[in-house]
């Protein structure tokens, strides 16, 4: 007989799901006792080679609240094309298929070499595009360009004022969109301007308008992105396409600004925010969402792409990619290969040799009728749908049972969740199984309209005499990061604190309903197999930086969150419990505890923590490296043992995207903090003596370890005042 962990590998491998439960409590209190809810982690494009499409796309009624199928029930006129829907009514007709369309928005108030790299970038893109593919182009500094792509030789461009906000029409009418047949003037098929598109980029210039000292550029990103929403609003709405922003600072004037552009005035730190002294953050972040809801409704995305040493303002304009499911990549610089590389992973290709990318895409989840859907998390916006398996306990994005994912790729991951309807007086009947249906419609980058249906369903439980076959279904890795979700979508309006206590109360809760113990004594307290590593999994969640917020800017906190919720289970994990392999003289490289014991004179570890990828090399290892050992004949042992972890760092670094920052550092070197923050501190100042000199590496921190941490969990799960 199969055990749960093969059930959950081949259904994983299957449906691209993973729920927190394999079997279902029969009623909401029961479900509610379970702490942990009904809820599971969904891949729409899971990549299957196995899975051929059928061959035509499927045909849908064009009423936004309709989109019934064609079906043998409608009336035809094939000499007109014209089908009526015989659920609603609606005359439909066909139109032609629209190719991908990719705008960019150029800020040009970069440092001489930065643009420069960042045209080579922009270039090189163009050759990774569709032929039929539309391009555009927006540049942006004090004023907006918009650049005509359509005249040979002379270059034309509409201009606009940074300071002044416009209406969607206004925009429309200023680029004369109110005519026919006008967006050819600024969206060309990629092989009509591939040679002139080259040259226009080639030329670009850095902002002229003079900066004084002691002044930022004048930026004007928020115009260049309502201009950038407006122009594709009146020209392909409800069409894939996606808006990608380049910019090297934060916003500084006009709508949208985050900064002044006085130096002497720095931009808000999470000290500002906390103490209300952030006084452009409301306005900003309502303007970014007001245009965000604008693209998310027309289907479109926005990518940002920003490379700087100080912040450019992520926290206000990240909701234009986390609403649309835009990528959001950050760097110090256009000019370093993690932005280069990164960049050209957009465009990568699968095993059809077509792009990893899907547009416009709606999830809509049916239930049986014992399970309604609470809500989402994860890179889509409500359509606000009710429909009887709606529930009224929201999580997430919720009280609507279909969203929007304006651009998808074989990894985006949502996390769902879920409530059992039947009363505990009466308990949904022994022996059936629930179901749940995820509809996913999107266009795929060939342009077909596609449809993924994936049905799963689970069986019934009675919690009451099988909590034992309850308890043995719990997948711990998915309900750390179901968990660890609803922690991060609290976070971003909840004080961090109150996150973090209500992290514990549920781990506490858990613990006390499946651990097995005596009351008011810890040491009896066991956890079994199913849940032995859930409490590990939220002593290193509760130290990350997607709910730690100290040493982070606003902006570095947005970016990891952004990841946080779109990422798959297994990148999600690494997320919240980094993973630690050690390489030494005594056999091949093997994971170890992610803890300070870890860290001998020794050994090199490799450290993934998914943003970063650190090898630190021991103190003993860093002085023969620094004595020259590996570059003498008689050493060659020593030299491949440092390789072996640079290999194995180029696997990772040559397929993650984002390409992740390598870091190699040494016992005392100033980068060591990166691993020092991420293990266990077993060894601290304070305990140094009770463990002796050689077990690993003391670490100056006041945070709890495991150890500590697990003492408590203890306490408190077995305590009869609890």
């Amino acid at each position: 007989m199969a055990t749960y962990q093969e059930f959950i590998q081949q259904n994983e491998d299957r449906d691209g799901v993973r729920c927190s439960w394999n079997l279902w409590p029969s009623s909401r209190l029961e479900a509610t006792r379970l702490v942990v809810p009904v809820s599971c982690l969904y891949t729409p494009l899971k990549e299957r080679p196995d899975l051929p499409p059928v061959q035509y796309e499927p045909v849908l009624c064009s009423r936004a609240n309709c989109k019934a199928v064609l079906n043998p029930l409608c009336q035809v006129d094939f000499r007109a094309k014209i089908w009526a829907c015989n659920f609603c009514f609606q005359r439909n007709s066909r139109g032609p298929p629209t190719p991908l369309i990719f705008l960019y928005v150029v800020d040009t108030c970069l440092e001489e070499e930065d643009l420069q790299a960042l045209k080579e970038s922009l270039q090189m893109s163009l050759s990774l595009l569709p032929p039929n593919a539309l391009v555009g182009l927006i540049t942006f500094g004090r004023i907006i360009q918009v650049h005509e792509l359509s005249c040979e030789g002379i270059a034309k461009s509409f201009v606009f004022r940074g300071t002044k906000e416009l209406t969607p029409k206004q925009i429309q009418e200023m680029l004369g969109l109110m005519k026919p047949a006008t967006s050819g003037q600024f969206l060309q098929p990629v092989e009509a301007v591939d040679m002139n598109l080259t040259d226009l980029l080639g030329e670009l210039q850095r902002d002229p308008w003079p900066v004084p000292q002691g002044k930022r550029p004048l930026r004007s990103t928020g115009i260049a992105l309502s201009i950038a929403i407006g122009l594709l609003e009146g020209t392909f709405p409800n069409t894939g396409a996606r808006v990608m922003l380049f910019t090297g600072g934060p916003p500084t004037q006009g709508p949208g600004m985050v900064v002044g552009d006085e130096l002497k005035t720095p931009i808000r730190s999470w000290h500002d925010i906390q103490k209300d002294n952030a006084r452009h953050l409301k306005k900003a972040t309502k303007y970014y969402e007001a245009l965000a809801n604008r693209a998310a409704v027309n289907g479109h995305s926005v990518d940002i792409y920003a490379c700087a040493l100080d912040q450019t303002g992520l926290l206000e304009i990240k909701c234009l990619s986390n609403l649309t499911g835009g990528h959001i990549v950050m760097g110090d610089s256009f000019n370093t290969s993690l932005f280069k590389q990164t960049f050209q992973r957009v465009f990568s290709k699968d095993y059809n040799g077509e792009f990893r990318m899907a547009f416009g895409g709606t999830l809509e989840v049916k239930t049986s009728r014992e399970l309604k859907v609470s809500g989402a998390i994860g890179p889509c916006v409500s359509l606000n749908t009710k429909g009887p398996c709606v529930s009224d306990n929201e999580m997430g994005v919720g009280g609507t049972c279909q969203w929007k994912i304006c651009s998808l790729t074989p990894a985006t991951t949502l996390a769902l969740y879920f409530e059992v309807v039947n009363q505990h007086n009466a308990p949904v009947p022994q022996g059936g199984r629930g179901a749940i249906q995820f509809v996913t419609q999107y266009q795929h980058s060939n342009t077909q309209r596609r449809i993924r249906v994936t049905t799963i369903a689970r069986n019934w439980a009675d919690a009451q005499s099988q909590i034992q076959h309850i308890e043995s279904s719990f997948d711990q890795e998915a309900s750390a990061v179901l968990m660890a979700r609803l922690g991060v979508f609290k976070a971003e309006s909840e004080e961090g604190p109150d996150v973090l206590r209500w992290l514990d109360r549920q781990l506490i809760r858990l613990c006390q309903k499946f651990g097995q113990f005596s009351k008011d004594d810890p040491n009896s307290f066991r956890l079994s197999e199913s849940l032995s590593l859930y409490p590990q999994f939220m002593f290193h969640l509760r130290r990350s930086p997607f709910l730690q917020v100290f040493n982070n800017s606003p902006d570095e906190s947005s970016y990891y969150r952004h990841h946080f919720v779109r990422q798959d289970l297994t990148q999600s994990l690494i997320m919240i419990q980094p993973i630690l392999y050690s390489y030494s003289f005594y056999g091949p490289p093997e994971p170890v505890l992610l803890d300070s014991s870890s860290i001998l004179p020794d050994r090199i570890l490799l450290m993934d923590t998914f943003f970063q990828l650190v090898i630190y090399h021991g103190e003993t290892i860093a002085q023969w490296r620094k004595a020259g050992y590996q570059e003498m004949a008689e050493y060659e042992n020593f030299k491949q043992l440092l390789q072996a972890p640079l290999d194995d760092a180029q696997e990772i670094l040559q397929t993650r995207f984002p390409m992740p920052r390598y870091i190699d550092t040494e016992h005392g070197g100033s980068q060591a903090r990166f691993l020092l923050s991420k293990v266990n501190p077993s060894q601290t100042h304070n305990n140094l003596y009770a463990w002796g000199q050689e077990s690993g590496a003391p670490i100056l921190t006041d945070d709890v370890s495991l150890q500590v941490f697990m003492d408590h969990l203890k306490k408190l799960a077995v305590s009869s005042s609890a």
